[in-house]
C-alpha cells in the first residue's frame, strides 16, 4: 500500500482511472471512492479531497482484501 506520491503510478494513471464512488456514502459524501487502474492495479481516494492522496494496492493485494471482509450485518 503507497500513496500515489511515491508508488511509481505513471503519469495520468490515476486520471484515466474508472472511479466508483462507495454505495455507502452519505449525503454528505463523506465517504471513499476505488478508482481500476490500467494496470490493473486498485486506487482508493477521498471522495470530495482528492488533494490528500491516493492508495495503490496491486491486483492481488484488492483481491485478498475483498475476500477477507465480513458480511455487513442483517438487517
Amino acid at each position: 500500500m503507497t500513496q500515489d506520491s511515491v508508488s511509481g503510478t505513471p503519469d495520468g494513471e490515476l486520471s484515466g482511472a474508472s472511479w466508483h464512488k462507495s454505495s455507502y456514502s452519505g449525503a454528505d459524501n463523506g465517504c471513499v471512492e476505488r478508482g481500476r487502474l490500467r494496470s490493473g492495479r486498485q486506487a482508493v481516494r477521498d471522495t470530495t479531497d482528492h488533494t490528500r492522496g491516493t492508495l495503490v494496492f496491486p491486483a492481488e493485494a484488492w483481491s485478498h482484501f475483498l475476500t477477507h471482509i465480513p458480511p455487513p450485518p442483517p438487517d
